[in-house]
């Protein structure tokens, strides 16, 4: 099917939604078939179908892959070798996946038409929320979006995260300007790569625009909650701006500065005012809706690794703003919508569309046993189950192939059926394989956790001290958030408390420094993840843990220290015994 096909508006974008649904292995067939018919002849390809584009042959003969079998062929494409290695298709950019690999961001190959596809996903969106919410189109939409720096392969193509790629696109450059569309922030806004001058500016252009604001939102909760912690710190500079018709000089962006002065066209002293007496308030309860008083929802990714932020989101909301997911969508692939987007956010499934990409699913049962899966584990090409086929109440690994020469690609995402639109299944998101820590986009696994943890404990040494036992945890009390490390430590020579400072703090940094890319830039860069830190506890602490978990029903047999906590009696336990924290002094090094 081509991608052109997929561009619909409104109620056409509804229509072919409920045709591919109603037809979902027809549809499926069609994708693949098109697929091996375009690119059956690529080198990838041939060489475990020898010219074959046979479907039977295609899952009969073609591996199930994570991104080290394919890493060869995107890095020679990004060295200057022609796109035909995996696809007929030129490819014309790299997508940053928020996944790594060795340290590095991994390279997802993208065509024209994807952006075709994309932006079909995204023209359902309000069409399923008018379902929902009247009236969305009498006002305007406060959304923060973000736009990071990208840079080139050696061969010249773009690379940049997949969300920068559609904002600098045409199809949201030159998007038709009916009501739906109307955002508060100036394009110019967004396009802006400094990420500080970006907020300041949309953030001002939303309190500007306070009494029309029907919709509050960003991509992820976390990015929706930075700007809250920033509107905390600089609402005073916001309401003299509005009062003195004059943006602050610390914004130098001259896209910005020239977007900016078409709204501080005059002072507005009542404006001003109105926000500054929100503000001063002693509590930020329920400050969304006093500063936009007609807003009616937050949309935001709240599942996953994000639903941590629900509790924090529901308070600046005061339970009246309900929380919305409204689309499923990776750097490999956009995948799914929510077709009840006003459910509780635990209640979120997605609906996959069929027209979207070729999908499998590696079965993992249903008792959660796929936590355990590794990254390197070959996987049966006879176990995958097409996308009609799977059972409610399971869980599956998703597995995608693609028209940019992803061919039985695991991204990773583990899923559980809750139901079907018409044919097509509804999945819950459940969680990243592996991932045990994730504040914003970085992603930890608990391979990585360990590695970086066997550096740091090396400092330790020359004091003859001894770290016995660790565990972890994202706390995302204060914004942004921050990993934890609970760390036990014994020493022959000397008591704990006579531990140097500068030694724990050191300890900090050489974890962060062995984490990966995307951790690394979230903390120096895009200042969205905070210091780490490590909670030095008690001698004994992790016995009496495992009796609290053995207490709960666990078996002392086969106990296991879990490596990140989320049980609120575990972490109270872990908290009551910490007798000193230490926090990284400084930035981790980041080199773009």
């Amino acid at each position: 099917m081509d991608g052109k096909k997929l561009e619909y508006k409104g109620k056409e974008a509804l229509k072919e939604l409920e045709k591919s649904t109603l037809k979902v292995d027809e549809v499926q067939e069609g994708i693949l078939k098109d697929i091996l018919k375009k690119n059956g002849s690529t080198e990838y390809l041939n060489q475990f179908m020898k010219g074959s584009i046979d479907i039977s042959t295609f899952k009969r003969l073609v591996p199930v892959i994570t991104y080290s079998s394919i890493r060869p062929y995107i890095h020679r494409i990004a060295n200057g070798e022609d796109s035909s290695l995996i696809t007929s298709h030129p490819i014309t950019e790299m997508l940053c996946s928020s996944g790594t690999s060795a340290g590095e961001p991994k390279l997802m190959p993208s065509i024209a038409e994807d952006l075709d596809r994309r932006t079909y996903l995204y023209n359902l969106i309000m069409p399923i929320m008018n379902q929902y919410v009247p009236g969305l189109d009498d006002g305007k939409a406060m959304y923060l979006y973000f736009t990071k720096v990208e840079r080139s392969t050696p061969s010249g193509l773009p690379v940049r995260p997949v969300l920068t790629s559609y904002y600098k696109s045409k199809h949201f450059k030159c998007r038709p300007r009916d009501p739906f569309n109307y955002y508060t922030s100036p394009d110019q806004t967004i396009l802006c790569t400094d990420s500080r001058q970006s907020m300041y500016c949309q953030l001002l252009a939303g309190l500007i625009h306070r009494n029309q604001v029907l919709r509050l939102g960003a991509v992820f909760a976390s990015a929706f909650l930075r700007a809250i912690n920033f509107l905390e710190r600089n609402w005073v500079n916001f309401c003299n701006d509005i009062r003195s018709g004059h943006l602050d000089p610390s914004i130098t962006d001259l896209g910005c500065r020239t977007a900016m002065s078409d709204l501080l066209k005059s002072p507005d002293p009542v404006l001003a005012d109105e926000i500054e007496s929100i503000c001063r308030s002693k509590s930020w309860k329920g400050i969304l809706g006093q500063l936009w008083p007609k807003a009616k929802y937050i949309e935001a990714v709240v599942t996953g690794s994000m639903a941590q932020y629900i509790p924090t989101l529901e308070f600046y909301g005061a339970g009246r703003l309900p929380l919305v997911c409204t689309m499923y969508a990776s750097s490999e692939c956009y995948l799914g919508v929510n077709l009840k987007p006003l459910c509780d956010p635990a209640d979120v499934a997605y609906t996959i569309l069929p027209n979207m990409g070729y999908f499998e699913f590696i079965p993992l049962g249903n008792n959660g046993s796929f936590l355990v899966d590794e990254e390197d584990e070959e996987v049966a090409k006879g176990k995958l189950v097409d996308l009609a086929h799977v059972r409610v109440g399971c869980y599956y690994e998703i597995v995608v192939t693609t028209f940019a020469g992803l061919y039985r690609y695991r991204i990773g995402d583990v899923l559980q059926v809750t139901g079907f639109y018409n044919k097509a299944p509804q999945f819950r998101f459940v969680c990243r394989r592996n991932v045990v820590l994730s504040i914003d986009t970085d992603k930890t696994s608990e391979g990585d956790l360990h590695k970086s943890i066997t550096m740091a404990k090396k400092l330790l040494e020359p004091y003859e001290a001894l770290l016995v036992e660790y565990t972890s945890c994202t706390d995302t009390s204060t914004i942004p958030g921050h990993y934890v490390l609970f760390w036990e430590i014994i020493s022959h020579t000397n008591e704990l408390t006579q531990l140097e400072t500068h030694v724990l703090e050191d300890c900090c940094m050489a974890v962060e420094e062995s984490l990966d890319y995307v951790y690394r830039r979230c903390r120096k860069l895009d200042r969205s993840v905070g210091p780490l830190e490590i909670r030095v506890v008690e001698p004994g602490t992790f016995e009496s843990l495992m009796d609290l978990f053995i207490s709960h029903g666990g078996s002392i047999n086969q106990y296991k220290t879990p490596r990140c906590i989320k049980s609120t009696s575990a972490l109270d336990l872990l908290n009551s015994r910490v007798c000193g924290s230490f926090f990284s002094p400084r930035d981790p090094i980041w080199v773009p």
